[in-house]
């Protein structure tokens, strides 16, 4: 059973899932499967059916990609994807087709490979970040300081859209050391709609391969934590680490 009742819809991160997530929900908690909660939405490219539905021996990305069907677990880590599916169903697609295309070249192997593990760690922790160029200078220094303090009122410039499904499921229960793989997007996006076919349209296997992320702790993002408020929250540097540089600087 979803325990759904445990997601605070009024948590500034979930405001662009807040609308078809409530709906589902609600219909979780009147007795629906996960599968259920969420064909009852439009949009979504793919079919959600009970984990059962997956073929012995079927690779899961491969089968979404054969049956536009996927197979749906009745936990919230299943219900966050099936949402992302509905909310990102371009880019989703996108990730889905690469995954298979991988698969199709490489047959199951016992590990992933690089190009399948940064697909898998988009899919599950990916967040997007349309911002000014000095804050994406600082989080790419890793220089918290700049990022969160000095820089901190072109925040309000600045829009952070979470992506992975995962990363969305880890954020029920918000910790501080929850850190984000944050994906560049241009600042010109009037909608989800149009990050959406932005996105779909620039994921590659091989961009992905490079692995063109940057980590954030996403409680430290301004205005989505209190306590950030107080800029001691960003003197922890077991949550906020500095770059391999400023480690050896320290160190020597």
């Amino acid at each position: 059973m979803v325990n759904a009742q445990a997601i605070d819809w009024e948590r500034p991160w979930l405001q662009d899932w807040r609308a078809a997530g409530e709906r589902a929900a609600t219909r979780l908690a009147a007795g629906a499967s996960t599968a259920q909660a969420l064909n009852a939405e439009p949009g979504s490219p793919v079919h959600f059916v009970p984990q059962a539905e997956l073929p012995a021996g079927r690779a899961y990305e491969d089968h979404i990609f054969r049956s536009r069907q996927c197979p749906t677990r009745d936990n919230l880590h299943d219900f966050f994807n099936g949402l992302c599916w509905l909310h990102f169903p371009l880019a989703k697609t996108r990730l889905n087709q690469l995954q298979a295309a991988e698969i199709e070249a490489q047959g199951i192997l016992p590990t992933r490979g690089a190009v399948r593990d940064a697909l898998t760690l988009f899919d599950e922790n990916a967040a997007l970040l349309s911002a000014p160029a000095p804050l994406w200078d600082a989080l790419a220094d890793r220089n918290w300081r700049a990022l969160f303090i000095e820089l901190r009122p072109l925040w309000a410039q600045a829009r952070l859209h979470l992506f992975g499904h995962a990363l969305l499921e880890k954020l029920v229960e918000p910790r501080k050391p929850i850190t984000a793989h944050v994906y560049r997007a241009p600042s010109a996006m009037n909608s989800i709609a149009d990050l959406d076919a932005w996105l779909a349209g620039d994921l590659s296997a091989g961009k992905l391969a490079g692995k063109p992320f940057s980590p954030l702790p996403v409680l430290g993002v301004p205005g989505w934590w209190a306590e950030n408020e107080n800029f001691s929250f960003y003197d922890d540097s077991l949550v906020f680490r500095p770059n391999r540089l400023q480690q050896e600087a320290r160190t020597n």
